[in-house]
């Protein structure tokens, strides 16, 4: 009975292994400077570049606009993809979005789409691009 279910077991193991090894992207663990630049319909802002420190349990970056509230959920990963959705308040105004970025080693590039609620049609877009400028103080 033991030869008969080993090499099942065998390939069980195998299988968790590399579905457990897809749940973590190709990314260094740092100190990030994060770049961002957001466009609304009709309108688009500078370029905004702050610093973060990212691991592999936070992969998003967070938001450093001050007096904003967001709240992160349903983060999945595949492959070197981390997508998310997320909730915000500031200043009264409530957004909801998505967002995805692709990890390559000591670089990132990712786009969030947030919404507006009670504004039909406004939507802004923020394109991000990161790179890891070294450790985690």
């Amino acid at each position: 009975m033991y030869k008969k279910s080993f090499p099942v077991l065998v390939i069980l193991i195998v299988v968790a292994s590399i579905s457990i090894a897809d749940s973590v992207p190709d990314m260094e663990e740092g100190l990030w400077e994060i770049t961002t630049k957001v466009s609304m319909p009709g309108m688009s802002m500078p370029p905004v570049t702050n610093t973060q420190c990212l691991t592999k349990k936070d992969l998003v970056p967070e938001s450093s606009q001050p007096g904003q509230e967001c709240n992160i959920t349903d983060v999945k990963v595949v492959g070197n993809t981390v997508s998310w959705t997320m909730q915000c308040k500031s200043q009264g105004t409530e957004m909801k979005g998505t967002g995805n970025m692709t990890y390559s080693g000591n670089s990132f590039k990712g786009t969030m789409k947030m919404t507006v609620k009670g504004e039909e049609g406004m939507e802004m877009i923020s394109n991000m691009s990161g790179r890891r400028i070294g450790d985690c103080k």
